[in-house]
C-alpha cells in the first residue's frame, strides 16, 4: 500500500513505511510505531494495531485523536508532546530532554522549535518546548524524527544518529540550506528529508552529494 524501506538486523529486522507528510510506520521486529498517525492519509482501522504511538506536536497535520484510537489497541503506549496534553485520553506527556523505555526501545524527546520562521514578531511557528522530535533506539540503531523545527543547537549536537527524518517545509520549517547545516553538524549514516511539501528536494542532494557517509533518500513525504 505504501513505500517503505527495510534493514537488515541489528539485532532484528528494522522496516519504515512511508505514508506520507509527517506521517511514518515502522515495524522492529514484532513491536510497531505509528508516528504522528492520520486519518486523511491511511486507514488505520486496517494497518497493524502499534505498541508505541509517537507525537511529536499539536497541529493537526500531526495529532489526529481519531486516527490514534484507530491505531491503538489495549497495550498500546501513546507518547506525545507538552502542547497535546489533555488531548488524547492516557497519552504520556514526554518533555523536551526527556526519555522513556517501552518494550525494550529507549525514546527520547528532542527539543523542536523555530528560531527564524515566525508567524509574526515574537510568536515563532513552533515555540520552543511546545513540540518534540523523537529518538529510538532500535537495538543497534538510532532513528531520529525530527518533528517541526528548525536546525537548532540541540539537533547539531546529536550523536550517533543512523537514520533521520528531517522537515524541509517552509516557512514552518528549515530550508535545505538550514538542512544541510544540521546534517553537517551531526552527520547521520541516512538522511530522509520529510514534511517537505513543494520544496525541490534536488537542492539538498546537490548540497549533499560530495558529503562522505551521508547517504540521502527522497521518498514521496512531501
Amino acid at each position: 500500500m505504501f513505500p517503505a524501506d527495510t534493514f537488515p538486523p541489528a539485532p532484528l529486522d528494522l522496516t519504515i513505511t512511508f505514508v506520507a507528510h509527517a506521517t511514518l510506520w515502522l515495524t522492529y521486529g514484532n513491536t510497531v510505531i505509528h508516528v504522528d498517525p492520520l486519518s486523511q492519509y491511511a486507514d488505520y482501522s486496517t494497518l497493524p494495531r502499534a505498541d508505541i504511538i509517537l507525537v511529536t506536536h499539536e497541529h493537526s497535520d500531526h495529532l489526529d485523536p481519531d486516527a490514534i484510537t484507530a491505531a491503538s489497541k489495549a497495550t498500546t503506549s501513546v507518547i506525545v508532546a507538552s502542547k497535546c496534553a489533555g488531548k488524547v485520553p492516557g497519552a504520556v506527556v514526554l518533555h523536551n530532554d526527556e526519555s522513556k523505555s517501552v518494550n525494550g526501545i529507549r525514546i527520547e524527546a528532542v527539543p523542536a522549535y523555530n528560531v527564524v520562521h515566525l508567524r509574526a514578531p515574537g510568536s515563532p511557528y513552533h515555540p520552543r518546548g511546545s513540540g518534540n522530535g523523537y529518538i529510538l533506539t532500535l537495538g543497534e540503531r538510532r532513528v531520529y524524527v525530527a518533528g517541526d523545527t528548525e536546525n537548532t543547537r540541540e539537533m547539531k549536537a546529536l550523536k550517533g544518529i543512523d537514520i533521520a527524518f528531517l522537515p524541509m517545509n517552509l516557512p514552518y520549517t528549515m530550508t535545505p540550506e538550514m538542512v544541510f547545516d544540521a546534517v553537517m553538524a551531526f552527520r547521520p549514516k541516512i538522511l530522509y528529508p520529510y514534511h517537505f511539501g513543494d520544496t525541490d528536494t534536488s537542492r539538498i542532494q546537490s548540497l549533499l552529494a560530495s558529503a562522505k557517509g551521508i547517504e540521502v533518500r527522497i521518498r514521496p513525504m512531501n
